[in-house]
This record gives structure tokens, C-alpha cells and sequence, in this order.
């Protein structure tokens, strides 16, 4: 079937060159790459696990953390909100 689509230029070079490299006919490379671009699209995206590893934290001498409000002020000035 016959369409007409406007591709990006560096897409064109790029395929042309697959098929330089490849011998193979242009239309043959871009048909490929569009089915496998859109089997990549339909899968859906696999995840990694995110970790994070935990490191001690602590406070500065004269700092308490039972007391937010104060602990707040300390740091950041009494117009802190």
C-alpha cells in the first residue's frame, strides 16, 4: 500500500545508510524498523527495582529533632514558613 508520511531528515539518512550497509532495499529497511519500533511501543515498558542505600543521618551539635518548629527556626530563620 502507498501513503505519504513526512519523516525527519536524520531518520532518512540514518535508514539510508542501514540499508547501504545492510544491501538492502530502502523500503525493506524502513518497513523493519517500524515493526519493531512499534512492537517496542505495544510492550509495555519493564521496570527496575529502585534502591536506595541508607546512610546514618545526624544532626549538627545543639540541634534536637523532637522539636520541629524550633529545629526549623535554627536552621532556616524565624520566618521560616
Amino acid at each position: 500500500m502507498r501513503t505519504t508520511i513526512s519523516i525527519d531528515n536524520d531518520v532518512i539518512e540514518r535508514a539510508r545508510a542501514v540499508a547501504e550497509k545492510l544491501g538492502a532495499p530502502f523500503k525493506s529497511v524502513v518497513n523493519e524498523a517500524l515493526r519493531s519500533g512499534l512492537d517496542q511501543i505495544e510492550q509495555p515498558a519493564k521496570y527496575r527495582s529502585y534502591k536506595t542505600k541508607p546512610h546514618k543521618m545526624r544532626l549538627k551539635a545543639g540541634r534536637n529533632i523532637d522539636n520541629i518548629e524550633e529545629l526549623l527556626a535554627q536552621i532556616e530563620g524565624e520566618d521560616h514558613r
